[in-house]
């Protein structure tokens, strides 16, 4: 069990960022005795503008993720972002990244984790299922 999660963070320590305007995003592929920094993308300076074009792009770079961590998102980005079957979680401002990884691995040890954690995974099963079935062809 592998999940691809993100954290808007300027010191990828602490999730410390708006969503929308956060300087990086830190991914870390997290399993449940392990997790591992996989990537860190930073952005040039955003306004708070309302801007939803450069939403877009921060969202593709999200595909994969179940999650990003932020300390704030506008509703707009919410919205954008369950869209593409990510969720926002909004955390407070300076949570640290380790904790929130640590507290991700027990739940992905638990009987029942949270609905998105689920959610998320039944898709990727779903996912994979289909993968099987098109790899394997059609006998007729």
């Amino acid at each position: 069990m592998t999940v691809k999660i993100a954290f808007a963070s300027h010191d990828r320590q602490q999730v410390n960022q708006h969503f929308g305007v956060a300087e990086a995003l830190v991914f870390y592929e997290v399993e449940p005795d392990h997790a591992q920094l996989v990537e860190v993308v930073e952005f040039t300076a955003a306004q708070m503008d309302g801007n939803e074009d450069k939403l877009s792009a921060r969202i593709a770079l999200l595909e994969g993720c179940a999650a990003v961590y932020c300390q704030a998102i506008g509703g707009s980005a919410i919205q954008q972002l369950l869209a593409h079957h990510i969720q926002p979680i909004k955390v407070e401002n300076g949570k640290s990244i380790k904790e929130l990884l640590e507290e991700l691995q027990h739940n992905l040890r638990s009987d029942s984790p949270p609905a998105w954690l689920s959610k998320y995974f039944k898709r990727q099963a779903l996912a994979d299922r289909f993968a099987t079935m098109a790899a394997e062809g059609w006998q007729e």
